[in-house]
Parts: C-alpha cells; sequence; structure tokens
C-alpha cells in the first residue's frame, strides 16, 4: 500500500457505468466508521460514528469524520444506512444532521432506538429514522439496497447489499461468525452465497481481526469464566465494558444472578442503553439481579457488582474515575476485584495499562484478557474472513475497518481465495475509489482531516493548538514578566518568573533572573525600544537555562510592555 495517491480532479458527475466510493472515516484508523457512494449525482452515505480520543488529543472529546466533501452536496444525499448501533458508527449522526436534519436514516429497531436517544439528546428531530431488518428491500433513487443479518458485539447488526446500474457493492460492516450466539441470529451465509451468486462486483470487508488466525471463539464461553471470577471474588466486582455491548452486559447479569450477587448500571450511557435494549427484548434482566446505586451501597461488598464504562482507559469514564478515587458512589478497596471485559482499540494500551496500574496499586485484583477468557471479539479473523470470500466470489474487494496494517492483511486474504491482486481497492481515509465497468481504480483523494469536538466547538482545534496543549500538559508553562522604560530601555519592573504545570517551585527561578536581566538589557536600544526583540532575548535566555538545569521544554511566554 502507498501512502500517498495521485490527487487526480475529480468529475462532478460520474457516468452510468461508475460507482464511487469514498471512505471519509474508518480505514486506516479503528473508529469514526464513514463512507459515501455517489452514482450520478447521489449520495448515499454508509454508517457515521466517532473515533474517540487517544492521550495525544488533550481537551477534545471526540474526533468526527470530515464532512467537507459532502457539506456543499447535502441535498444530494438520498439517505443514511447504519450497520449497527456502536458509537464508532453512530456517534457522528447529530453532528451530520445539523448539516441537513432531515436526511432519511434506515438502521434495525435496536439501532434505530439507540440513536433516537441520541438524537433527543441533541435537540434533533426523529421522525426521519426508519426501522429496517434482515431480508428487507429499499430503493433510494439508483441505489437498491439490500438488508442481511451478521453476528457482532451487538445485537441486530446488519450488512448492506447496494445494486446499482454500474455494480453490486456488499458492506459486511463489522461482523463475526459465532455458531453459537447469545441471541441465536447468526451471520447470514445463506444471503451471502445468494448475493455471490447474482455477481459481486466489491465486496467491502470488516478487516479488524484480520490478522488473527483461525475463528473467534463464541460469546457463550465467557459465561463459566464470568461465573467463576464472581464466585471466588472476596469483594465487591467492577465489570467495565462499552455501554452498548448488550451481549457483555447480559452474561454479566446471567453470572451474578446464579452466584447470588446483584448489578448496578453506572453511568447515563450504560443505563440509556441497556433500558432500551431490555425494553425492545434485546436484554432480558433475571427477576431481581438490577438494583440502583443507593440500593447497591447498602449491600454487602461481597453482593455488588458494579457494571460501568472505561474499559478502554478514557480518563473522564467511570472506570478510571473509580481508580483515581473520584468517583461519585463507587469507592475501591484492596481485594475488591475488576474485569476489563472488552477488546483492547489500538492506540488506547497505555491509557488502559495506566489504569490497570492505578487500580493494582489499591490493592485490586484486575481480571483482563491477558490472564482471563473474559473477553471474545466481535469482528470475524482470518479464517472466517476466507470462509466469506470464498463463499462470496467477489470480482473486486475494498477491506474496510482497521489501520493499514489490518487493510493489508486483509487484502492478502482475498488474494488467496483468488482474487486479482489488481482487483484489491487498498484505500485510506479521503482516498476515492471509482468501480468502473466491472474493474476497481483508485480515482484520487478528497480532504479528510481530523474534525475535533471540544465541548460546545466543533472543527474549531486544529494539529497546532494540540501540540501546544501537549507541550502544556507534559511540559509546563512559563511567563515572563517584565516593564521597561520607553526612552531609556531601562527595566523599571521585573523580570518575574512564574510556572505552572512543572514540579520545581518558583524559587528556582531566582538564579536566572540575572541571565534574562543581562538578555533584556543587552536587546534595549536607548531611543529605539523594540519590545518584540527583548521578548525574544529573555525567551532564549530561560529557554538555555531550563534545558540545562531542569532538562525540560517548557511553553515559555514572555511580555514586555513599555512605561
Amino acid at each position: 500500500m502507498k501512502p500517498l495517491y495521485p490527487d487526480l480532479s475529480l468529475p462532478p458527475e460520474l457516468g452510468k457505468n461508475t460507482l464511487r466510493i469514498v471512505p471519509l472515516g474508518g480505514l486506516g484508523e479503528v473508529g469514526r466508521n464513514m463512507t459515501v457512494m455517489e452514482y450520478r449525482g447521489k449520495l448515499l452515505v454508509l454508517d457515521c460514528g466517532v473515533l474517540f480520543p487517544e492521550e495525544f488529543h488533550p481537551g477534545v472529546d471526540l474526533i468526527l469524520p470530515d464532512f467537507s466533501y459532502i457539506a456543499e452536496r447535502m441535498d444530494d444525499v438520498v439517505g443514511l444506512l447504519l450497520t449497527h448501533g456502536h458509537e464508532d458508527h453512530i456517534g457522528a449522526v447529530p453532528y451530520l444532521l445539523r448539516l441537513r436534519n432531515d436526511i432519511p436514516i434506515y438502521a434495525s429497531r435496536l439501532t434505530a432506538s439507540f440513536l433516537e436517544a441520541k438524537l433527543k439528546e441533541h435537540r434533533l428531530p426523529t421522525d426521519n429514522i426508519h426501522v429496517v431488518a434482515e431480508g428487507d428491500e429499499l430503493s433510494l433513487e439508483s441505489f437498491a439496497c439490500e438488508f442481511l443479518a451478521v453476528n457482532h458485539s451487538i445485537p441486530d447488526a446488519l450488512a448492506i447489499v447496494i445494486r446499482t446500474p454500474a455494480g453490486t457493492a456488499l458492506l459486511t460492516g463489522d461482523f463475526k461468525m459465532d455458531q453459537l450466539p447469545l441471541d441465536g441470529r447468526i451471520t447470514d451465509l445463506r444471503g451471502f452465497a445468494r448475493v455471490g451468486e447474482e455477481g459481486v462486483d466489491l465486496f467491502m470487508v470488516d478487516s479488524t481481526n484480520a490478522e488473527v488466525p483461525g475463528f473467534v471463539t463464541s460469546e457463550r464461553e465467557i459465561g463459566p469464566v464470568l461465573r467463576n471470577v464472581f464466585r471466588d471474588a472476596p469483594r465487591q466486582i467492577v465489570v467495565a465494558s462499552f455501554a452498548s455491548h448488550v451481549h457483555r452486559v447480559q452474561q454479566v447479569l446471567n453470572a451474578a444472578a446464579s452466584v447470588g450477587r446483584r448489578v448496578c448500571l453506572v453511568g447515563r450511557s450504560m443505563e440509556r442503553n441497556m433500558r432500551i435494549a431490555a425494553e425492545l427484548g434485546f436484554l432480558t434482566i433475571p427477576d431481581g439481579v438490577l438494583v440502583d446505586g443507593r440500593e447497591a451501597h447498602k449491600l454487602p461488598p461481597e453482593r455488588r457488582v458494579y457494571m460501568a464504562t472505561g474499559s478502554q482507559g478514557e480518563p473522564m469514564a467511570a472506570l478510571a474515575r473509580m481508580a483515581q478515587g473520584t468517583h461519585r458512589f463507587v469507592e475501591l478497596e484492596e481485594n475488591d476485584t475488576v474485569v476489563l471485559a472488552s477488546s483492547l482499540i489500538p492506540g488506547n494500551e497505555n491509557a488502559v495499562y495506566r489504569v490497570i496500574n492505578a487500580l493494582m496499586r489499591l490493592g485490586v485484583h484486575v481480571v483482563h484478557r491477558d490472564n482471563a477468557k473474559v473477553h471474545v471479539s466481535g469482528h470475524a479473523a482470518a479464517g472466517e474472513l476466507l470462509y466469506a470470500y470464498n463463499i462470496v466470489q467477489p470480482a473486486n474487494v475494498m477491506p474496510m475497518h482497521g489501520e493499514i496494517r489490518h487493510l493489508i492483511a486483509n487484502g492478502a486474504l482475498a488474494v488467496s481465495t483468488g482474487v486479482d491482486p489488481d482487483a484489491i481497492a487498498l484505500a485510506e481515509d479521503g482516498v476515492v475509489v471509482d468501480l468502473t465497468d466491472g474493474k476497481v481504480r483508485i480515482a484520487g483523494q478528497v480532504p479528510c482531516e481530523y474534525v475535533y469536538v471540544d465541548g460546545h466547538s466543533i472543527g474549531e482545534i486544529d494539529d497546532d493548538q494540540l501540540k501546544t496543549r501537549l507541550t502544556l500538559g507534559e511540559e509546563g508553562f512559563v511567563s515572563i514578566y517584565a516593564a521597561v522604560d520607553a526612552d531609556s530601555g531601562h527595566i523599571i519592573a521585573g523580570p518575574h518568573i512564574t510556572a505552572r504545570g512543572m514540579a520545581e517551585d518558583d524559587a528556582v527561578f531566582r538564579e536566572v533572573l540575572g541571565d534574562v536581566t543581562a538578555a533584556l538589557q543587552e536587546s534595549a536600544e536607548p531611543g529605539n525600544v523594540d519590545t518584540y526583540k527583548m521578548q525574544q532575548a529573555a525567551r532564549r535566555a530561560l529557554g538555555r537555562w531550563i534545558a540545562r538545569r531542569l532538562r525540560r521544554r517548557p511553553m515559555i511566554v514572555p511580555v514586555v510592555v513599555e512605561v
């Protein structure tokens, strides 16, 4: 895979034999999945998710797909199709709807319900959400769509067949082939085969586990492990998972009921999603097992289980606050047990292990994927992907959803089943793929930057500002203040040096005051005072001293005023 692609001028209108595919997120990363299909000037959007910030995104709440490619063409969007209800596939929908709030949205019953609750929080209309199910067919202009059932770590997930005059595409969404799923709903391999017999011109396939050999273990195998952990834990238990992982919460409820423990759901998103799942019949709550926070606090520790978010080490999530001792009602103590019952998203390793270390300092026993079978993936491993390729027998393949290494590994699997290497469209976010006369080619690129959400601001933070925040957070901030006579250039106040975000006391800077004063005086020109020149001289003098004496590189902000 080449890191750079031809920057070609993209024609505003495509011929009748061309289907254009533009990934705006999810290719080259795990998250913010969004793909746009274009045929004869009409746009079909597939998923619209968020990427969660990492430790080098200080102050960022969410990362959105870059909508700029379609922002001026929202009237051409004929529909938004959602494969399932995880945040990395639906989390950015409210932000897309700010560009046009009446886009027709099609999703399965659970996904639609999760989205409806989210849109209400954003005070957006929900009457444009339409529920579809496996087996349903839908016509949106020149896009004829069909939905197929797939198994994933959340119920009610769908694959989507998109038929156009330029060819047929099959998008798996996130999927696996669990043969004994908790809800009995398996991936519709017969449907995959039927569509394959018709002819799939472009197979768009989940790549997340393409490097993992064999087949993913069934979700059912987690149940006995959780029961053993719950039975043997001497005190209270905290289980951390995604707020939308209905299957995992079901396993926790079942395990708790089997050993006489009661479960408290922690966090607004966890409570909301599980309430919706239970109301729709996707979650079965054993009698008497669920309690609220007040009731849980009254129970003896050996009968309590808290089901919380924070399995990815997110600093503001419930688990991280528990590890820091700042959670409003869950206090962890020695001999408590924490179970991290979800996958480790690439890039989150440091944050997760930081939380694990903080928990272990408290004397908490931490159970995670490295020391117990408390998680199975929701994504097809290499054996399942090979199976899918052999069933569908596509003419062309576009690996989806994953980092570069996952996409490349997925492409190699397709080639091993007989797909022509030239028919593998390896693309990253923003790279345009055209399917023309049954063949794929890289047609160019469109802008596809990270769009940061910081509080209520969207897209107002850029990478330079993030670098500044990182510097402030890691190296600290030092300010210098001095006042000089406007005529003579003599220093009449200061210099005063103040530091923030550094372990050293301000008193340590006394020994450099002479150097800074000398630098200011040497740069002052009587009768022609240049405060900018004086500020830079002070910055250099202080920066050299800090690098030599303190071994740090803080942000230095000098202020010299004329009086």
